[in-house]
């Protein structure tokens, strides 16, 4: 492999692992909500975050350009206030891969914390614990296997996220070009080896990351 093409997989890796990190904290807030508390609308929420998971990519993205643009209520906002530009940049990059990883970690942290047994959680309340100690101390470490699954398969969608990034964030050499839309410029290139080359390290990280998950959720099973 090229030293370009290292930094392809570097920049990937390093985009993909940013947006795990900013998915995990809102994807647990938003799976123990699910989880744990009845509010109207809440069919609706279930329903939004599933959508990347349903609707083309490129839809996805189109959607991020309009939001984060600079005539976008988000991206103008940010270029106002902040003279923060998203769009076509490593934020966009970073971005895109949490919107799509976000449903796949959501739903894996939902279901681990609906396999808890309520009444752990209750007895801690009834002697004393707060809300947010009964889920660190309670919650969280019983959840921790699929917890972790979840971050793994974020992780490895991350790595593949190929059509909202190209979206919102472009093609940019040394900037936004990720190992997915590097693949599709090689092969748009007709270097086909190099493209499998790629190809064949993008497949080994998803392969790795998607078979820790696995190993995980085996592990939550109870022994018959």
């Amino acid at each position: 492999m090229t030293g370009e093409e290292w930094h392809f997989v570097e920049f990937t890796a390093r985009m993909a692992l940013l947006s795990t990190l900013l998915v995990v904290p809102f994807g647990l807030a938003v799976a123990w909500a699910l989880a744990r508390l009845q509010w109207r609308g809440k069919v609706l929420v279930e329903t939004l975050i599933s959508l990347p998971m349903v609707l083309p990519p490129v839809v996805t993205g189109l959607i991020l350009l309009k939001l984060l643009g600079r005539r976008g209520p988000i991206g103008h906002w940010l270029h106002e206030q902040l003279g923060m530009d998203v769009i076509f940049t490593w934020r966009a990059v970073i971005i895109a891969l949490a919107v799509m990883s976000f449903p796949l970690f959501a739903r894996a942290a939902r279901t681990a914390i609906e396999e808890i047994d309520p009444g752990l959680e209750q007895i801690a309340r009834t002697l004393g614990a707060g809300e947010w100690r009964v889920f660190f101390t309670i919650t969280l470490p019983l959840a921790r296997r699929g917890v972790m699954a979840g971050t793994m398969l974020a992780f490895a969608r991350a790595l593949g996220e190929f059509g909202a990034t190209i979206v919102v964030a472009g093609n940019i050499p040394g900037q936004t070009t990720t190992l997915s839309v590097a693949i599709y410029q090689l092969v748009q290139l007709g270097d086909d080896s190099h493209a499998w080359i790629l190809a064949g390290v993008s497949a080994i990280l998803a392969f790795l990351a998607v078979w820790g998950s696995e190993l995980l959720l085996r592990k939550r099973k109870p022994a018959i």
